[in-house]
């Protein structure tokens, strides 16, 4: 089918590494205002643990959730972000074989809420998250810009936080910001 790309476990648990990395770097502006609410910790987790061999199955997809509530139930903005990066780790590890824009949220979601994150936690401060873009942009490895080349541009939309992963992606193609 002309709709479907090549994408085998190994590719996914390389987005999944690469998801929970960027969610690990920001956790700690979420522990700051909620030290006892574990969920986005678990959620990154639990996706380190699929890429490094895991099973992809209920207690990945409830971190997921988990994280997204802990997101939603915030009145911290900057904290919010960090759990929907958290959140987005865990979801990587669901990346589809499927050539549409929104499966580029699997890979780069990550990243672009928590560079959402540390824009927030500096008083929403566009060039905080820009230096953050830098290191997710260095942490990026051949194999998931590879990844991400099999896949069309980021979609349009979502604000902000779509604003960071359509630069990310653009980066990361090697196209111009």
């Amino acid at each position: 089918m002309a709709d479907e790309i090549a994408l085998d476990m190994e590719d996914i648990r390389v987005v999944a590494a690469y998801a929970a990395e960027n969610a690990a770097e920001v956790l700690e502006i979420f522990e700051r205002s909620y030290p006892a609410d574990f969920r986005p910790r678990d959620a990154v987790e639990a996706a380190r643990t699929f890429a490094c061999g895991g099973k992809r199955g209920k207690a990945l997809r409830d971190a997921a959730w988990a994280a997204l509530r802990a997101a939603k139930e915030t009145e911290d903005a900057a904290a919010s972000q960090v759990a929907r990066a958290a959140m987005s780790a865990s979801s990587a590890a669901y990346l589809h074989p499927l050539a549409r824009s929104t499966q580029v949220r699997h890979i780069l979601g990550a990243a672009a809420h928590a560079a959402r994150a540390v824009e927030l936690a500096a008083g929403d401060v566009p060039g905080v998250g820009a230096d953050y873009l830098e290191r997710a942009l260095q942490r990026a490895t051949p194999g998931l810009v590879e990844v991400l080349l099999r896949y069309p541009l980021a979609p349009s939309g979502g604000g902000r936080v779509g604003e960071l992963m359509r630069t990310i992606d653009r980066r990361l193609r090697g196209e111009p910001s």
